[in-house]
């Protein structure tokens, strides 16, 4: 599937992606066939529930899925024109961090309570940029004053405990910056924090995105942080994407009957003094990716389902330029 967004300046392609899991009571297809692709400077939002395959799609791309369990069944991973899924151990380790930056959705686990925070940052950059350790400590200081974390040649020395939850999602930020990856992946980087740091956090990945000159693959669940970050918005369901397009466009007229659920369960301050609405939720529960259903697998839990939705999958199309939907609608 070709993708419109950019030409030749695309520097991640996914491809017919297929994830799957192997489990007692047989395999889980958690990604089912996903394209997405994310041009240079772009920032995608990759968006939908719990249980989507959002965060399975983008551990893949890093190649850290535990496999077994997982294998990749079928589909591409093109970094810059170059498939990731045949690399070994080694391959992923040079692209890992230099190329592709990752920051994880709990920053506590993620980061070793053993070493200082300094010397977690400081690993890759030896690593990677062959620097000493005396270079690679005063680099770190300068990631963590990039990230505004105050007095950071004294932090740079503390352990994760000795920072709060805001203060360790932003060393994460650094960590993952520290040699200047061409493309960000943000894991849900916001769903422990409060609202105030949320903002702050969302903040500072776009300062660093526009100073740095990055991509962003942003996976969230939460269409708030979509409206406010994404220049593009791709919306999975049950492993697979269901419609993908500019965000003024998704929010403006979305067409996939999932989207609009998502949009209308926002809450809306602007209305909430003119008139008392109840939130809408979405009834139902996601199907099993054990054994999907046919068809359109939103279909039992659609307003506008007939029967033609549960004979054949719809294809993803495009409806208008740089919309596509998997709709029968």
């Amino acid at each position: 599937m070709k993708h419109t967004n950019g030409g030749d300046s695309r520097l991640l392609e996914i491809d017919g992606l297929k994830v799957h899991f192997r489990t007692d009571d047989g395999w889980v297809r958690a990604v089912d066939g996903v394209d997405i692709g994310i041009g240079r400077g772009e920032t995608v939002c990759v968006v939908g529930e719990s249980g989507c395959g959002k965060t399975v799609t983008a551990m893949t791309v890093m190649k850290l899925i535990a496999m077994p369990p997982g294998k990749i069944v079928a589909g591409q991973i093109r970094w810059q024109g170059r498939d990731l899924v045949p690399l070994d151990a080694e391959g992923m380790r040079a692209i890992r961090a230099k190329e592709i930056g990752i920051v994880f959705q709990e920053p506590m686990t993620s980061l070793n309570p053993v070493y200082t925070v300094g010397e977690q940052i400081a690993e890759s950059l030896r690593l990677h940029e062959g620097l000493s350790k005396r270079a690679a400590i005063e680099r770190a200081v300068e990631m963590l004053k990039l990230v505004h974390i105050p007095n950071p040649q004294r932090r740079v020395h503390d352990y994760p405990h000795q920072f709060s939850g805001g203060m360790r999602q932003r060393v994460m930020i650094a960590m993952a910056l520290a040699c200047g990856p061409k493309l960000l992946i943000a894991d849900e980087p916001t769903t422990a924090l409060d609202v105030t740091i949320q903002a702050q956090i969302l903040d500072l990945l776009n300062e660093m995105k526009d100073r740095l000159g990055m991509a962003v693959m942003l996976i969230t669940h939460a269409m708030g942080v979509v409206a406010e970050t994404a220049q593009r918005v791709v919306v999975m369901y049950a492993g697979k994407v269901v419609e993908e397009a500019p965000v003024i466009e998704l929010f403006g007229n979305p067409r996939h009957p999932y989207t609009q659920g998502l949009i209308r369960s926002i809450p809306r301050l602007d209305l909430a003094a003119v008139k008392k609405e109840r939130l809408e939720a979405i009834p139902g529960t996601v199907p099993s990716l054990l054994n999907p259903p046919p068809g359109c697998r939103f279909a039992a839990r659609c307003r506008y389902a007939m029967a033609q939705c549960t004979e054949a999958e719809p294809p993803l199309r495009e409806v208008a330029p740089g919309h596509k939907v998997a709709c029968v609608l």
